[in-house]
């Protein structure tokens, strides 16, 4: 085979490639990750069975390649515009406003850019993050263990009062809520249909989430203690016979 036809037989390859992952991702948004069969993928796609196998093996692993293609980018902008930040700070910890901020603006960047997924993909992100398949939520965790790694390290320094564990546990709460409001709730159907101006743009959402996910990270600390000591022996306000 000449090398003229080995290239028209990789840009075919490439084109069939991206056609299953424009339509597994457009279906995973749509219908979540256990109710989109590959039969339906294929008919989007216009391509055969065989097709699919062949270039990701199974609807798992096709997941992951959606998924890759679009996160892999915008996490790179985080880390870029979060190392930015910190040089510009020159040792001083940066503000909760703008580590979250370093997180925002690349998704707000992919949000207007169709090319790279837009609304539908930050949606289909949304889902993600919430799907009981335990195989999303460890390949999620695992991928992108690092990128999380140093958003922890960065606001570990602007809340250095903050228990490590409690740290995580509302780095966790920042993340739902965000995967929560990308994710395009029915909750946030009805609020919607109630204030239409109010949700109707996916900027003006995040803006909003910004300053609740500030004051939650800002938050005093609970007092535990009531909920952490050990129960005495016998139950209260139970009177023996």
């Amino acid at each position: 085979m000449s090398m003229l036809q080995l290239r028209l037989v990789d840009s075919k390859s490439s084109v069939t490639k991206e056609k299953i992952l424009d339509a597994a991702e457009a279906l995973f948004m749509e219908h979540g990750f256990e109710a989109t069969g590959l039969r339906q993928i294929t008919t989007g796609a216009g391509v055969n069975l065989a097709a699919v196998h062949y270039h990701f093996g199974s609807k798992e692993e096709l997941l992951q390649a959606v998924l890759t293609r679009r996160l892999d980018p915008m996490n790179q902008e985080r880390l870029a515009l979060l190392d930015q930040l910190e040089n510009d700070a020159r040792g001083k910890p940066l503000t909760c406003e703008a580590i979250i901020g370093a997180m925002f603006i690349p998704a707000l960047k992919l949000a207007r850019d169709k090319a790279r997924g837009g609304k539908n993909f930050l949606r289909l992100i949304g889902r993600a993050y919430a799907d009981p398949a335990p195989f999303i939520r460890q390949f999620l965790s695992h991928q992108y263990a690092p990128m999380i790694a140093f958003f922890k390290a960065a606001f570990g320094r602007t809340l250095p009062h903050l228990p490590a564990k409690e740290l995580s546990w509302r780095l966790h709460f920042l993340m739902g809520a965000l995967s929560y409001t990308l994710a395009g709730t029915d909750v946030l159907k009805l609020i919607s249909a109630l204030n239409p101006i109010a949700t109707d743009n996916d900027e003006l959402l995040l803006r909003r989430l910004g300053p609740f996910l500030v004051a939650g990270l800002q938050a005093p600390l609970a007092d535990l203690s009531e909920l952490t000591a050990r129960p005495k022996s016998g139950r209260r306000g139970v009177r023996s016979a």
